[in-house]
This record gives structure tokens, C-alpha cells and sequence, in this order.
């Protein structure tokens, strides 16, 4: 029988990214019994709706299809209503969709068929999760707005080596959530994908809390 069809899509905010870290998932998608038809790429925004590649992604999809991303706010961050609009979309399409950690790529059996996860479990969790990656993502704007209002407000006449506000800082709340998590024996890629965040800035959190622990224990 035909191996199931897989359609990766890879997003990063910003022109001076890269999408190298997650070409890895084309090849962990072959290594189950996948075969990647086609790969989406683009450098938008995720609360962005008409972003190109995602729409002829959605175009492309077939009954049986399944999308890859990373993490979940690769392939959204719009609003609840809108991520689960486009959620819904995809179902009609007859597809599904997969990120490591969080909805696993199930690996096809011996028959060519892949095993089928329950439904009514993935809805919620992609349910969960969509709320938070958008409400992670409102939570720091709103947060960055208020401080930088305060801190440029309080700066008002002071000489530019006596103000307050010198660019962004640490999201404080984020990164006690990566450090919670990862105690609660999380794996690095289920605290990124649950909290909407790169490996690479969970990893960088953890060793910097690591450290602190240690030079607090000299």
C-alpha cells in the first residue's frame, strides 16, 4: 500500500533567521514512513492570516494528508477563534497535524497504514495549546508595551547614562515557566513546544539557571 503523504511547514519571523534546525524534521518524518511531498517555507509573521506559503499549503492539502511544524506557533498565532477556524479547516481537508512532543507523528505499520491517535484527545491538546501560544504572545506584548511606557515616562529630562529603559530584558514570567516545567521532568522539546518557545531558548534559560544555582551554592 502507498506510504501516508507528509507536508512540512517551516516559518520564522524575521529575514535574519534561519529555518536549518527544522529541516531535521523532513528527515525524522522518512525515518517513520512518510513521504515528504513538499516543504512550505516562508519568513512572516505567525498572527499574520494570508501568509503565501501557508495558503497554497492549505490549497495542496489532500484527505490523508498530514502537516509537520516544529512547534505550533510556527504554523499560528492568531487569535483562538482564528487558530481553531484554521484547525477546522484542515480537518474538512481530511488532514491532520503533527509537532514533535505534543502530537507525535505516529509511525506506519508493517501494512503501510499509519496508527491512528484519538481525536477527541488531539482537539484538546491542540486546543490547549493554541491558547497558549496566543496568549503567551498577547501576555509579552502587553507586558513590553506597559514597561517601556513607564520607563520612558520616568526618563523624561534624564541624561541618556541615568535612564531606565535600555532596550528589552528577559521575559521573567516565561522563563520561570521553562524552569517549572523542565522540573516537572518535561523534555526540552515538550517545554518548547508547550510554552511556544525555541529549544535553543529553553536550553539557554536552564543553563543560565543552573549557574545562578550554582554560584548561590559557593
Amino acid at each position: 500500500m502507498n506510504k501516508p503523504i507528509a507536508r512540512i511547514y517551516q516559518r520564522v519571523s524575521t529575514k535574519g533567521q534561519d529555518t536549518e534546525r527544522q529541516d531535521a524534521l523532513r528527515a525524522d518524518a522518512e525515518a517513520k514512513g512518510y513521504v515528504v511531498v513538499a516543504t512550505y517555507t516562508e519568513k512572516e509573521s505567525g498572527t499574520k492570516e494570508d501568509r503565501p506559503e501557508l495558503q497554497r499549503m492549505l490549497a495542496d492539502l489532500n484527505a490523508g494528508d498530514t502537516i509537520i511544524a516544529e512547534h505550533l506557533d510556527r504554523l499560528t498565532r492568531l487569535p483562538l477563534k482564528k487558530a481553531e477556524a484554521l484547525m477546522d479547516e484542515i480537518k474538512k481537508k481530511g488532514a491532520k497535524v503533527s509537532v514533535p512532543q505534543l502530537i507525535e507523528l505516529p509511525k506506519v505499520d508493517d501494512e503501510g497504514i499509519a496508527s491512528i491517535a484519538l481525536e477527541a484527545a488531539q482537539a484538546m491538546l491542540l486546543k490547549i495549546a493554541l491558547y497558549q501560544c496566543r496568549n503567551d504572545y498577547e501576555t509579552r506584548r502587553r507586558r513590553q508595551k506597559e514597561g517601556i511606557a513607564l520607563k520612558k515616562e520616568a526618563d523624561k529630562g534624564k541624561p541618556l547614562e541615568k535612564r531606565t529603559y535600555k532596550g528589552r530584558k528577559a521575559d521573567i514570567v516565561a522563563n520561570a515557566k521553562i524552569i517549572e516545567l523542565r522540573a516537572l521532568g518535561y523534555t526540552i522539546a515538550k517545554v518548547a513546544s508547550t510554552l511556544c518557545v525555541s529549544e535553543s531558548q529553553v536550553k539557554l534559560i536552564l543553563k543560565k539557571d543552573a549557574a545562578a544555582k550554582a554560584a548561590k551554592a559557593a
